[in-house]
């Protein structure tokens, strides 16, 4: 890959980044000079592997798992809040799905698990029947080598046929993350035009976000969110994600017509007691797509009265 294509995929990254941070934070100059500062450091950026990697099957039974001389996407995860939220098992599944479908041999996944909750990693890879060899690195021994950012979004890396940096990004949270390393993968050409989306139509939302307030955290909670089409052009829902797996949302395939409206219904079902803030990203034809919606609360263990 030519350094011009490479600076044109961390040119569609930072835009993909900065789409979101818009709606979080208006992407304030400094994070934007952070990011960018991140992305020239890593661009081309070779990663290092320890001589020694131990490979298990839902971190059990230790498997022979050699390096291949492909691309290469690694997931690196430390301490999480939640396990099911930041691993997000599912989608990858589902993303090393489509890399099969499309008969691409030459991609290895490469999952590697450094933090404190072992028991807890490997009860969400029994859970999630999650049957590819991971890398439970109590050492940390990856990042020593390699000083991965403290920002979760970089670090998440497609490498090359050298282990060399030609992506960043956690493509199962964002799709336009994934649809790019999907491009690369595919051998196709790369450029800036490619983020141009033509913005087709406006929207109108009840509201950003929805507090439940105390509730029994073994109660699953349920709100709605209705998005309005004011555009004059058919709204399209192109996908939505979750921060956290114990977040669900439930909404119509079809198109919004103009003056229409769509009723996302989102679920949250605790996983343990404490409070939560949790994120539903929504990717749509719209001038402000990305929408960012929020529900936050607080799960009590509420004893009961004898």
């Amino acid at each position: 890959m030519s350094m011009y294509k490479i600076r044109d995929v961390f040119f569609m990254f930072f835009m993909s980044y900065c789409c979101v941070c818009h709606v979080l934070t208006s992407c304030k100059e400094a994070k934007n000079d952070r990011i960018i500062s991140l992305l020239q450091e890593w661009n081309g950026k070779e990663i290092l592997f320890p001589q020694t990697l131990v490979f298990t099957i839902q971190g059990k039974d230790t498997i022979n798992f050699p390096m291949l001389n492909g691309y290469k996407i690694i997931t690196y995860a430390d301490s999480m809040e939640c396990t099911s939220c930041r691993l997000q098992l599912h989608r990858w599944k589902e993303l090393m799905n489509i890399v099969d479908s499309m008969q691409n041999d030459s991609v290895q996944f490469l999952f590697f698990f450094s933090n404190k909750k072992i028991k807890e990693v490997r009860q969400e890879l029994e859970r999630a029947d999650f049957n590819h060899p991971v890398c439970i690195d109590g050492q940390d021994s990856l990042n020593i080598l390699n000083k991965f950012p403290t920002d979760v979004s970089f670090q998440i890396f497609l490498l090359d046929k050298n282990s060399k940096v030609v992506a960043i990004g956690n493509p199962v949270h964002n799709p336009k993350i994934k649809d790019l390393y999907l491009k690369i993968i595919q051998g196709e050409k790369i450029g800036r035009k490619d983020i141009s989306k033509k913005i087709q139509t406006e929207v109108s939302i009840d509201k950003t976000s929805f507090s439940f307030g105390k509730f029994d955290w073994k109660e699953e909670q349920k709100t709605t969110f209705t998005l309005k089409n004011v555009g004059n052009k058919p709204l399209f829902i192109q996908e939505v994600t979750t921060s956290c797996g114990c977040t669900t949302v439930t909404y119509s395939k079809e198109p919004v017509r103009p003056g229409k409206e769509t009723i996302f219904e989102v679920g949250y079902k605790a996983e343990d007691p404490g409070y939560f803030n949790k994120t539903i990203t929504v990717y749509c034809n719209a001038k402000i797509s990305p929408l960012t919606l929020k529900i936050s609360g607080s799960a009590n263990e509420i004893k009961k009265k004898i």
